[in-house]
């Protein structure tokens, strides 16, 4: 008889559980329209996480988005995903393959201030 009051006890608190998870998911809107935190980019050389609020936020560096992504005309658009114009694998001469405006856009600007990376493990981490 104790069994049986346990195992009722176990249900009744993960229903409870489920329950309480449900309503604070629904509870919480999916707001994606801020800035990221941080961006996560896959690489056979390692991935490179990138923290793009110390780069971009006021307590950071406080580079403007134009800054960075130069296919927007002013400051408050919305950014393309890089990969919609430099691809993986691309053929095309005129546009940067992805891993390759990568390593131009932030290896050019970190030369600038003198913080270059030297080796492939200053980035590629993961």
């Amino acid at each position: 008889m104790e069994v049986n009051k346990a195992r009722v006890m176990v249900y009744v608190m993960g229903a409870l559980l489920l329950v309480i998870g449900i309503v604070c998911y629904a509870a919480i809107p999916d707001d994606r329209t801020g800035d990221p935190v941080r961006i996560f980019y896959k690489s056979t050389a390692g991935a490179v996480l990138f923290d793009h609020q110390v780069h971009a936020g006021e307590d950071g560096y406080g580079f403007l988005c134009i800054d960075c992504h130069h296919d927007i005309e002013e400051e408050g658009e919305t950014p393309s995903a890089c990969i919609e114009c430099h691809e993986t694998d691309s053929e095309d001469e005129d546009v940067l393959k992805l891993e390759d405006a990568f390593h131009v856009q932030c290896i050019e600007c970190h030369e600038e201030d003198g913080t270059a990376p030297t080796v492939c493990t200053d980035c590629h981490v993961m």
